[in-house]
């Protein structure tokens, strides 16, 4: 049941509270696992195809305790940070589970980092542990790390208490890799090491730890372009978990998914990790990142029924389908977010695909899932909106002033409820700008809600470009650039792309008598910032228009570029 503000006036205001049927729940995350062991014991939770390994619920728990044992053992204690940096794997699964019943703070990290960012993580939340991979791609997890710790080093060929000066917190680095390396621990001894007293103590934690202590940093690109550490806590995670799960059917008997975000994300950590231990669902693993083929491959052995992904990836999904005959028939649900999906793209899902229904989640960060489709949702409303509020949260729409608009309306989106975050990790002002003193978040979207209680993006009130689920703002661009010493000024600004939602494009102003070609400025990039934030489009200007008040108008910009891929298309 869902209640809208009733006025007299013809003209509702946008507000729009989703009460639920089912209470919220109080459970932790840890006593999540308890439940999903002894309630589908021996059923498989996870398997990951790439890896030859699966795990019913009651190993998983074991696996995860006795890691969890291990890192208590390791000087760790409830409510230090635990960095988890790689790619989707087993390990990474079992990784996050134990955090969880340690009562550690997990921090996840985006794999495709380079030293700069892995080193900002390190400080910004002081992380006192890092569990990584050995490999994302073709690079090395531990080589990136050593360059921003390099008494590594000087360390022996076994796992050590680290004393590094560029990151002082950090204690304890361990890869998920059998093989050795200096100062590194394995994630398999680690959990050898777990003593059964140990083992009995992460048991009894599980009467301890509140929901409503915080359990997870992930980061997000703020106002300024800083990225942030938003603090979830249990009680967010468990019930965005329980909300969305049954929104889009994995309460349904014989459901299966498969990974199609990576785990750090937010998405890939709610509906591939704790929507499977909610509702006893098998989580599929097709590879590490993203691979199409493999994920088709993954679904049709596997006969897995929900997947979410990004229009992006869909479309890679529906040419790949086609190129290799490889067809699917099992999709009950395929739900997607991040970038706006065409009523096309809408189309060739359910006719390539077979997806027997289309549902559409909008969230962020701060505030996970706030709006989805429901099953039975027709074309139009899962192309032409983001879905229906959420259950248990509430949702309006206000001008500049914080005062509600009409209903159809444009303004910011601001939500309440279970799902916004505690705050930025030790950011008070910036946490206060987000949420006010009566539990609003502000989302920063330009958003319209409709009389139905479902909702539609219509424009943003931020700068940032979204490139499939990969957030940037054009400072963190402008900013990378300034450093380049050919480099006058950088104007950075997102294009709009039908397949990835936006692409990055900066134009260059360089230093007198200074020469740069596109693919110098790429290969200034490399191993530098994450390949995300690499621009697409590089041009180059002698000088900027601007206004009378000296600043550059990239709307302008923006029309030039449009003008001359335009003319390049014809």
């Amino acid at each position: 049941m869902s209640i809208s503000v009733r006025e007299s006036s013809k003209q509702k205001p946008s507000y729009w509270h989703s009460v639920g049927t089912e209470p919220l729940s109080t459970l932790t995350l840890g006593q999540l696992v308890d439940m999903a062991a002894e309630r589908w014991a021996d059923k498989e939770a996870v398997k990951s195809l790439y890896e030859g390994r699966s795990f019913t619920f009651r190993e998983l728990r074991d696996k995860a305790d006795r890691l969890a044992a291990g890192l208590l053992q390791l000087g760790l204690s409830p409510g230090d940070r635990l960095g988890i940096w790689g790619p989707n794997s087993s390990d990474w699964f079992i990784s996050r589970i134990a955090a969880a019943r340690a009562g550690l703070i997990a921090v996840l990290m985006d794999p495709a980092y380079q030293g700069p960012q892995l080193l900002h993580s390190f400080n910004k939340v002081d992380i006192k542990a890092l569990i990584c991979s050995e490999f994302y791609k073709t690079n090395s997890c531990y080589q990136i790390v050593r360059t921003v710790i390099p008494e590594l080093d000087n360390c022996p060929e076994s796992g050590i208490e680290l004393r590094c000066s560029k990151a002082p917190s950090l204690k304890a680095l361990i890869l998920m890799s059998e093989k050795k390396y200096r100062g590194a621990y394995r994630l398999s001894d680690i959990m050898a090491s777990a003593r059964p007293e140990t083992i009995r103590i992460i048991q009894e934690l599980q009467t301890k730890i509140q929901p409503d202590e915080g359990c997870a940093i992930q980061f997000s690109s703020g106002t300024t372009g800083s990225p942030k550490g938003a603090l979830l806590s249990n009680h967010n995670i468990v019930n965005n978990s329980m909300m969305l799960g049954r929104r889009i059917g994995l309460d349904a008997k014989g459901a299966k998914t498969i990974a199609g975000t990576p785990y750090y994300h937010t998405s890939g950590t709610i509906l591939n990790i704790f929507c499977t231990l909610s509702f006893g669902v098998t989580t599929v693993i097709a590879a590490p990142v993203l691979d199409a083929r493999r994920i088709l491959e993954g679904i049709i052995q596997e006969r897995c029924t929900h997947i979410f992904t990004t229009p992006s990836l869909y479309l890679d999904l529906i040419s790949t389908s086609q190129d290799l005959g490889l067809k699917v028939t099992t999709l009950e649900v395929a739900s997607y977010g991040a970038a706006p999906c065409s009523q096309e793209l809408a189309l060739q899902i359910k006719e390539v695909l077979n997806a027997r229904t289309l549902i559409p989640i909008f969230g962020m960060t701060e505030v996970a899932a706030v709006f989805c489709s429901r099953r039975g949702d027709t074309l139009q409303q899962t192309t032409a909106t983001v879905g229906y509020v959420i259950d248990h949260c509430e949702a309006k729409v206000v001008d500049k002033e914080g005062r509600m608009v009409p209903m159809g309306t444009p303004g910011e989106l601001w939500v309440r409820g279970y799902s916004v975050m505690l705050g930025y990790w030790n950011e008070e002002e910036k946490t206060r700008q987000f949420i006010g003193p009566d539990g609003w978040a502000k989302t920063g979207d330009q958003f319209v809600l409709q009389e139905d209680g479902y909702g539609r993006i219509v424009g943003r009130l931020k700068d940032m470009i979204i490139r499939i689920s990969d957030n940037t703002f054009p400072v963190e661009i402008e900013e990378f650039f300034a450093g380049h010493p050919d480099i006058l000024e950088a104007q950075a600004f997102g294009v709009p792309d039908t397949k990835v939602g936006e692409e990055i494009c900066v134009f260059l102003r360089l230093r007198d008598g200074a020469t740069l070609t596109e693919q110098d400025v790429r290969n200034y990039c490399k191993d530098k910032v994450s390949e995300y934030k690499i621009p697409r489009y590089i041009r180059f200007v002698k000088e900027f228009e601007r206004t009378a008040v000296g600043k550059v108008q990239k709307f302008r910009l923006l029309q030039q570029l449009q003008q001359e891929l335009a003319q390049n298309s014809s």
